[in-house]
């Protein structure tokens, strides 16, 4: 069986830990255990059949006297927009220039063939 890749198993625990707690899974989260005062953890099985300890961390962000708690939050969540944007963007770059390479390569190879 291959191997899934790590980005996909971790994002696939994430989403197991946050749909669980979110839809109140009794079951779920009978299963979290406290680590300690800012932590919880859970064993789970990824996809490729590992058992892995995730945990869930509670993090509270200082008082700001620049900004309200409000706008606070909605600044790292336009932070991580624009990254994800911006990640998006540099793989379309990238797509582009493949595309573009490849058709010169084709050209190149139909132009040798050719004479």
């Amino acid at each position: 069986m291959a191997k899934v890749t790590k980005a996909i198993v971790d994002k696939d625990l994430r989403n197991a830990v946050f749909t669980g707690i979110l839809e109140g899974d009794e079951i779920f989260i009978s299963k979290m255990t406290k680590i300690n005062d800012r932590q919880m953890g859970v064993l789970l099985t990824d996809l490729n059949g590992e058992t892995r300890y995730v945990r869930l961390g509670a993090i509270v962000a200082e008082l700001r006297e620049d900004m309200t708690a409000e706008e606070l939050m909605q600044s790292e969540i336009d932070a991580y927009q624009a990254k994800q944007d911006a990640k998006a963007e540099k793989a379309k770059v990238k797509a582009e220039k493949i595309a573009k390479d490849k058709e010169k390569r084709e050209a190149k190879a139909n132009e040798i063939s050719e004479s």
